[in-house]
């Protein structure tokens, strides 16, 4: 069992290996594949209230693992594929945010940065 992100990533990179896939792991079709497995994450919860999608069944529960572990794995192919540090990519996009979103003016809002640029 992968405990790490980076041994995660080698078990993924030698499963990939060993089936001769990296001839079809282009980032378009990685990406395209990402998506395909995401929507199929929100179709867990298309119907659901907002307290139904907090409370999961055993059942569900498990479901919603297996999309958001291959969603995931896509991520982290594409990644590897366009050689990109995430974990880096992950803490600049984390400092963009804070700029975007400062703490005096989105605390407790989900309004979209523009909205703060248009009451300046």
């Amino acid at each position: 069992m992968a405990d790490s992100l980076a041994e995660l990533r080698a078990k993924i990179n030698a499963f990939v290996h060993e089936r001769d896939w990296d001839q079809f792991h282009s980032p378009k079709n990685l990406a395209m594949a990402m998506i395909v497995e995401a929507a199929e994450l929100v179709e867990h919860f298309q119907w659901d209230t907002l307290e139904e999608s907090r409370e999961l069944t055993p059942e569900k529960r498990e479901q919603v693992s297996h999309e958001l572990a291959d969603t995931f794995v896509y991520l982290l192919r594409i990644a590897e594929v366009l050689e990109l540090d995430l974990i880096a990519a992950a803490n600049t996009k984390i400092a963009l945010n804070a700029q975007k979103y400062p703490v005096n003016k989105a605390k407790g809002s989900n309004a979209k940065y523009t909205k703060y640029q248009e009451n300046e």
